[in-house]
């Protein structure tokens, strides 16, 4: 079984429906609310399917950053969650950049924390190895 939860932070200067449109630009959430965390708010959105992530799939391929992003996603594998961030501004837009350290993404990243029981199958689909930008394989989306 998948437990995929994506945070994004509301800054008070940013539009809480821009923040949601971004999120909802890479991923499709079962559900979605807001937290207060302390005077901070944070935009929550989980699912328990892989198919929550075929935007991202898709996105992965169009922005044509395969083997850059597999080697972030399996940087953030510890045991058997896969955390990584992207650039809030650019999903808002419909792109996909990876936000690899801190304060690279100005109004903070999106957040996207997996927890799977096989995170080499999951990075093995999202992200195939390529050769000369070609994947090398395009496996069937895992099993929830």
């Amino acid at each position: 079984m998948v437990k995929i939860r994506v945070e994004a932070e509301i800054r008070p200067t940013e539009n809480p429906k821009k923040v949601e449109q971004a999120v909802r630009n890479v991923f499709d959430p079962e559900t979605i609310k807001v937290e207060e965390r302390g005077n901070i708010k944070v935009l929550v959105a989980e699912s328990r399917s892989y198919r929550s992530l075929l935007k991202l799939h898709s996105l992965l391929r169009q922005e044509r950053i395969l083997d850059a992003s597999r080697k972030i996603l399996k940087k953030g594998v510890k045991g058997n969650i896969v955390v990584f961030h992207i650039h809030k501004q650019a999903a808002y837009v419909g792109r996909l950049t990876f936000a690899t350290e801190r304060g690279e993404s100005p109004l903070g990243p999106i957040t996207f924390i997996i927890e799977t029981k096989n995170p080499k199958e999951l990075i093995d689909w999202l992200t195939p190895k390529t050769e000369r930008g070609k994947p090398l394989w395009e496996k069937e989306i895992p099993k929830d």
